[in-house]
């Protein structure tokens, strides 16, 4: 009987993976569902939230718009569907063209003259000299504030009768103005008030940006014998301009629906020469013994509209500053 052949075939050394590397390669699903509810945990407040306070107005404010809503079909909820009859009503109100060039208005001014002023004081206070710091506190105090103070403050101080400016303007030999009770100036009254307001929020942001630009570039420009317009039209301005962008987008949004200012200032008035589309709004839905909530809600739907055009329009350019 021949011996039993031993085989000749090497062992097999197929390549096995330890334990560590399959749990890197993919992990056990127990694991992964785990790590999915925790994510959902955390996304579940942020959610709720934004569909409470920002979707569900959103809608019933679109809903208004387009029904014929009156007080007791408020209450019952059985308002006729007209379509884009409110905003038809809106465009032929006589009231419409005012109040849209004094949006225009009240928002381009003060916006341009915030964002300079504002500009103009952060740079001054990236200077650090002694009491930088205590001054530049000192002015976020409009922006602490509640709107009703300031604005109450304004209505005293630009009183026709007993204000404090008209007494200064006085002392000066300047006539008296009735900056709250004239067409000419009433507008002209709740521009100042609301700059005087926006002022530090500009101020803060800028000059958060200004720290972030090195104090290196500064240095170098001013040896090739750079002055200081210079400096800030070549260096300052330009590294600012992401941190200028957010600046001016958010002013924007917050100036196009400015209500508290104007209301407590002058109501719109005198002659709806100080109405922009905030308070137009609000005198159609609510200042009326007959509230209108169907055009009220329209003319508020045109400053969403609004805000969201100008926030696509700075999200495209801000795209095409990144692919440069």
């Amino acid at each position: 009987m021949s011996p039993t052949k031993q085989s000749t075939h090497p062992p097999d050394r197929r390549p096995t993976l330890d334990e560590s590397t399959m749990a890197t390669v993919a992990p056990p699903p127990r694991r992964r569902t785990s790590q999915q509810w925790a994510a959902w945990a955390f996304l579940t407040p942020v959610t709720l939230y934004l569909v409470l306070f920002y979707a569900y107005p959103l809608y019933r404010n679109l809903d208004l718009s387009l029904r014929d809503y009156t007080v007791r079909s408020f209450v019952q909820g059985d308002a006729p569907f007209t379509g884009l009859a409110n905003y038809a009503t809106v465009l032929d109100d006589p009231t419409f063209g005012p109040a849209l060039t004094h949006t225009v208005v009240f928002t381009a001014v003060c916006l341009a003259l915030q964002y300079a002023i504002g500009l103009a004081l952060a740079v001054f206070f990236h200077q650090n000299f002694r009491l930088s710091a205590t001054l530049r506190a000192l002015f976020l105090v409009p922006w602490l504030l509640p709107l009703i103070v300031s604005a109450s403050t304004w209505s005293w101080l630009l009183n026709s009768d007993s204000g404090l400016v008209n007494a200064v303007l006085g002392a000066v030999g300047i006539d008296p103005v009735n900056w709250l009770t004239s067409p000419s100036w009433s507008l002209t009254s709740v521009i100042i008030a609301n700059i005087w307001i926006g002022v530090p929020f500009n101020l803060v942001v800028l000059h958060s940006g200004l720290q972030s630009i090195p104090a290196s570039l500064y240095e170098a420009a001013a040896l090739d014998g750079a002055n200081a317009w210079q400096r800030f039209w070549r260096i300052t301005f330009p590294l600012l301009r992401p941190v200028s962008a957010v600046t001016l987008l958010l002013g924007l949004v917050y100036t196009l629906k400015v209500f508290d200012v104007i209301w407590i200032m002058t109501k719109g008035g005198p002659a709806d020469s100080s109405t922009t589309f905030a308070t137009w709004s609000y005198q159609l839905g609510f200042g009326n013994l007959v509230p209108a909530f169907g055009p009220g809600a329209a003319v508020g739907n045109l400053l969403v509209a609004a805000a969201v055009v100008f926030g696509l329009v700075y999200l495209r350019v801000q795209r095409k500053q990144a692919r440069t």
